[in-house]
C-alpha cells in the first residue's frame, strides 16, 4: 500500500507489541515510529508532531495516565488511543476523561486496530484542516489584510477593530477598486458572527425584480419563470453578515422593504403571506455621493440614516501614494507564488512609476498590474520596461480610463461618466487658475450647478490657484 502522510507514534514497554503493532501500521500504509517506554515517547512527542497516538496504560516509570497530564499541560493536542488489559476498564475510562479518544484492550485484534487508527486520523485530520481554513480566512480578511502605512488607512484599521464585534450597520464608502468588500469581510470575520454565512449582494448588476428575490426569495409562482420556491440572501444569511455593494443603485421600492427589514428584521418572500424574522448584520457600499441622491429624491433620507450608523471612507490609491510600493510588493509576493515564479523584487525605477500614476482603477487595477508583470517579467526583478506597458504617464498616452470588465455595463458607464465629469472640470479649473465663474462659463455651466458638481467630486478652486 503506498505510503500515506499520517505518522503514528506507539508508546509500549512490551517489544513484542511494538513489533507487530508498527508491522500491521505500516501494511495499512501509515508512517509509524516506536518509543520503548513513557520517557522516550514524551520525548518524541516534543520533538515532532504526530497524527495519532497508540499509548499503553501500564508502563513502569511514566504510565499512560501520567503521560496524558503531561502532553496535556504540554499543549499536544493530538488524538490518543490508549492500550489497557483485561480487568482495567475503569483505567482506560479515566483515560478518556483526560483526552484519549478510543481504546483497545490486550490481545490486540488487529482489524479493531486499523478501524480504531483510520478514524483517529480522520478526526485529526479533520481537525488540521478546518485550522488550515482558519489560518487562511485569518490571513485574507484579518486585519493585517488591509495593508497599507498612511495614516487614513490605519484609521480605518482602528474603525474595523472598534466595530467588529458589534453588531451595528456599516456603509462603506470610497471609489470602485478601493477595496470595499475586502473591509467588509474583515469585519464580519474578526466579529461574533464569524462562523456563521458571510454572504454578498451586487445591487447594480440585477434588476429590481430580480433584486427583490435575490434579497427575500419568493414563493412558487410569484412571477413568470418561479418554478420553485427560494430562499433569499436575508434568510441564508440568519445569525451572520449580509454585504450590499453598489447600495446606491436600488429602485425607491426596494428601498422601501430594506428600510423594513433594518427596522423591523422582518419580510415576506415575493408572493408570499408569512411573515420571516431574521438576525443579519447589514454591511453596505457604494461609491456614489448618497446625500446628493438625496436631494435629488432618488433615494431615501431615511434608509441613509438607518445605513450610515457607522461610516468608513475609504481612500483612492492616488492618495495615499506612500502605500503603493508597499501594495505593490505585497501582491509581488502573492502572484509569485499563485504562479510560481522566481521573481525576488521590483526595481527602484519600476516602484517610481507606479507611485506616480494615476490609478484610475485604484488597488484592483495595481493588482491587476502586478499579475501581469509577473506573467510577462523574464528576469528575477520586475523592470521599469514591464510596467511601463501597463502604467502610462500622461504624456505617454492618450487619456484611457481603467473599465473593470467584472462589473456590470451600466455600472461601468456611470463610473467612467463621473470620472470624465472630474476630469474635465479640473482642467477646466486649472486653465483659469481656480476661476469657477470663468470655468462655469466655458463649461455652459451655471455658477451653483458647477459648485455642486465640484462638491461632488471633492474639488475647490485652491487647488488650482497657480499664485
Amino acid at each position: 500500500m503506498t505510503k500515506n502522510k499520517n505518522t503514528i507514534l506507539i508508546i509500549d514497554d512490551e517489544p513484542a507489541i511494538l513489533q507487530v503493532m508498527e508491522a500491521n501500521l505500516r501494511v495499512d500504509g501509515y508512517g509509524v515510529q516506536t518509543a520503548a517506554g513513557g520517557f522516550e515517547g514524551l520525548n518524541k512527542l516534543r520533538q515532532q508532531r504526530f497524527d495519532t497516538v497508540i499509548l499503553d496504560y501500564q508502563m513502569p516509570n511514566l504510565d499512560g495516565l501520567t503521560l496524558l497530564e503531561e502532553m496535556k499541560r504540554l499543549g499536544i493536542d493530538i488524538p490518543v488511543i490508549v492500550i489497557t488489559a483485561y480487568g482495567t476498564i475503569e483505567q482506560a475510562v479515566k483515560a478518556m476523561r483526560l483526552g484519549a479518544i478510543d481504546y483497545l484492550t490486550k490481545p490486540i485484534n488487529y482489524d479493531e486496530l486499523s478501524l480504531v487508527v483510520r478514524n483517529a486520523v480522520a478526526k485529526q485530520n479533520l481537525v488540521m484542516e478546518v485550522e488550515r481554513l482558519r489560518r487562511v480566512i485569518n490571513e485574507k480578511y484579518g486585519f493585517e489584510s488591509i495593508v497599507g502605512k498612511n495614516p487614513k488607512v490605519q484609521q480605518i484599521y482602528e474603525l474595523v477593530a472598534n466595530v467588529a464585534e458589534t453588531d451595528a450597520t456599516i456603509l462603506i464608502r470610497g471609489e470602485t477598486g478601493t477595496g470595499k468588500e475586502l473591509i467588509a469581510r474583515a469585519i464580519h470575520f474578526n466579529s461574533l458572527r464569524k462562523e456563521k454565512e458571510f454572504l454578498k449582494v451586487n445591487c447594480a448588476a440585477l434588476t429590481e425584480t430580480l433584486l427583490e428575490s435575490e434579497l427575500f426569495g419568493h414563493e412558487k409562482g410569484a412571477f413568470t419563470g418561479a418554478l420553485k420556491t427560494r430562499i433569499g440572501r436575508f434568510e441564508q444569511a440568519n445569525g451572520g453578515t449580509l454585504f450590499l455593494d453598489e447600495i446606491g443603485d436600488i429602485s425607491r421600492s426596494t428601498q422601501s422593504k430594506l428600510l423594513r427589514v433594518l427596522q423591523e428584521m422582518e419580510f415576506e418572500r415575493v408572493g408570499g403571506n408569512d411573515t420571516i424574522k431574521v438576525d443579519v448584520r447589514l454591511i453596505s457600499a457604494t461609491n456614489k455621493d448618497l446625500e446628493e441622491l438625496i436631494k435629488e429624491g432618488t433615494f431615501r433620507e431615511d434608509l441613509y440614516y438607518r445605513l450610515n450608523v457607522m461610516p468608513i471612507e475609504v481612500p483612492a490609491l492616488r492618495d495615499r501614494p506612500d502605500d503603493i510600493p508597499l501594495l505593490a510588493l505585497h501582491f509581488l509576493k502573492v502572484y509569485t507564488e499563485r504562479h510560481n515564479k522566481k521573481i525576488a523584487s521590483i526595481a527602484p525605477e519600476a516602484l517610481q512609476r507606479l507611485t506616480n500614476y494615476d490609478w484610475p482603477g485604484n488597488i484592483r487595477e495595481l493588482k491587476n498590474i502586478i499579475e501581469r508583470a509577473v506573467l510577462m517579467e523574464r528576469g528575477e526583478v520586475i523592470s521599469e520596461a514591464t510596467v511601463a506597458q501597463y502604467a502610462k504617464t500622461p504624456k505617454e498616452r492618450t487619456y484611457q480610463f481603467y473599465i473593470n470588465e467584472d462589473l456590470p455595463f451600466l455600472t461601468v458607464k456611470r463610473s467612467l461618466v463621473d470620472r470624465f465629469e472630474k476630469e474635465y472640470i479640473s482642467k477646466l479649473l486649472m486653465k483659469h487658475n481656480g476661476n469657477i465663474s470663468a470655468a462655469a462659463k466655458a463649461a455652459h455651466f451655471d455658477y451653483k450647478n458647477f459648485c455642486e458638481k465640484m462638491k461632488k467630486h471633492g474639488l475647490t478652486k485652491w487647488d488650482f490657484r497657480r499664485n
